[in-house]
């Protein structure tokens, strides 16, 4: 069966790096029956003094021609009793390896300072990453969330590989001030990014849940400054220009929007309000999937205007979201059962990376482990690894973006 994506991972608590190092090579050892060409992996910043020996340890005691890694406020992996586990500001270790024959591997780092210029042709994210674009590379990315210029790499790199999937997410740490943690090839690094590509006999699918649900209705931008929105009109089928006589401020918008919702919405308004911005500027009935949901920055009552976490232009079309546990276990459960449909007659899944917002787990639910479980009720033999971001990577129509209050998921496949 060395023909086929062998993929295993193990997860430790255990206090001692040494210990939780021997757990998970052990583990995944015994799991794999071929010898692996990735490793991935995920620890916890609880271990944050000891970054620097986590990868010559793993050196000593793993065979793995690729391994890249971060460090992480929570860690995701599957315990010894085969469930998946989602621990919090806890030591814990998570190592997944993949054996994956027909598949071209290979791992990058970038230097905060060495991404090219954004006038710059496709050759230069090319060169950047190593493989040519004709290979259709799926990534998986890890950056530091404060000197990477991630926004900028994911932009160049849709540029360079339009019609691959990124999924990943930013470095985390449960103190402030603590170190970020990024590991490419058994060599650690802090700041920049480090990234794999894989190519040939391999699918990445991917979830991305925003967890948002949207209200009232949806609205064009007739009016903006980079992020500021100015002016919305009631979008009816009809053209709307920016002098049309029936754009109004968004602030006057969203208080009508608020004024008819129900009490606990209107509740929930104050503190978990958001705005979508739909990314296909032609797709004429929007629905679930084709807003990117975005932080609602500030107001400006003298003139009405919203600032919202992302640049916006006329004509765009916006609609107001809310955010609680409720819609976020809707949103992720509705976005499983669409893959578990779509994906019946495809060949079996090998392994799966679950890339989740530090404002998700226990904060947003008030239990542990809610959306690996959640994951694992509809691809129950799956393994599951992965770690809480400062940011999560993932694409929503068609384009990559940085987001957060998301949980991100890659699932990996052989094409055959």
């Amino acid at each position: 069966m060395t023909n086929s994506i062998q993929w295993a991972n193990a997860l430790s608590t255990r206090p001692s790096l040494e210990a939780a190092v021997a757990e998970v090579v052990d583990r995944v050892q015994q799991s794999l029956t071929a010898s692996p060409d990735l490793g991935l992996v995920f620890i916890s910043s609880a271990y944050a003094s000891e970054y620097s020996r986590v990868m010559p340890l793993l050196k000593e005691q793993l065979s793995v021609p690729v391994l890249i890694g971060c460090g992480g406020a929570g860690i995701v992996g599957m315990n010894t009793q085969g469930e998946a586990q989602e621990l919090e500001g806890e030591p814990a270790l998570s190592l997944s390896v993949a054996h994956l024959p027909g598949v071209n591997v290979h791992a990058f780092y970038i230097p905060a300072n060495n991404l090219p210029d954004m006038d710059s042709p496709p050759a230069a994210w090319v060169e950047l990453v190593g493989v040519p674009p004709e290979e259709q590379p799926q990534f998986i990315l890890l950056a530091d969330p404060f000197s990477s210029g991630v926004n900028d790499l994911l932009q160049g790199l849709d540029f360079a590989y339009p019609g691959s999937n990124k999924v990943g997410g930013l470095a985390s740490a449960s103190a402030m001030g603590a170190q970020s943690g990024l590991f490419c090839n058994y060599k650690l690094y802090r700041e920049g990014t480090v990234g794999v590509a894989l190519s040939g006999n391999i699918v990445l699918e991917t979830i991305v849940a925003q967890g948002c649900r949207p209200i009232g209705q949806t609205y064009q931008v007739t009016s903006c400054e980079r992020n500021i929105i100015l002016e919305l009109a009631t979008q009816d089928g009809t053209e709307i220009t920016a002098s049309d006589p029936n754009s109004r401020p968004p602030l006057e918008v969203l208080r009508d929007v608020i004024q008819g919702l129900s009490e606990s919405d209107r509740e929930l308004a104050q503190h978990s309000l958001f705005v979508g911005v739909a990314r296909d500027e032609f797709k004429q009935q929007l629905g679930h999937g084709d807003f990117l949901v975005r932080n609602l920055l500030g107001v400006d009552p003298r003139v009405g205007a919203i600032a919202i976490g992302d640049r916006v232009r006329p004509g765009q079309r916006i609609q107001f979201h809310l955010r609680d546990a409720r819609t976020s276990e809707e949103d992720l459960e509705l976005l499983l059962q669409h893959y578990q449909k779509e994906d019946r007659h495809t060949p079996g899944e090998a392994g799966a990376l679950m890339f989740s917002c530090l404002g998700r787990g226990e904060r947003l639910y008030g239990k542990p482990d809610f959306d690996s479980q959640l994951f694992r009720r509809y691809l129950n033999d799956i393994q599951l690894a992965g770690f809480f971001c400062n940011g999560e990577i993932g694409p929503v129509g068609g384009s990559t973006f940085l987001h957060g209050y998301t949980s991100v998921f890659g699932i990996c496949r052989s094409k055959d």
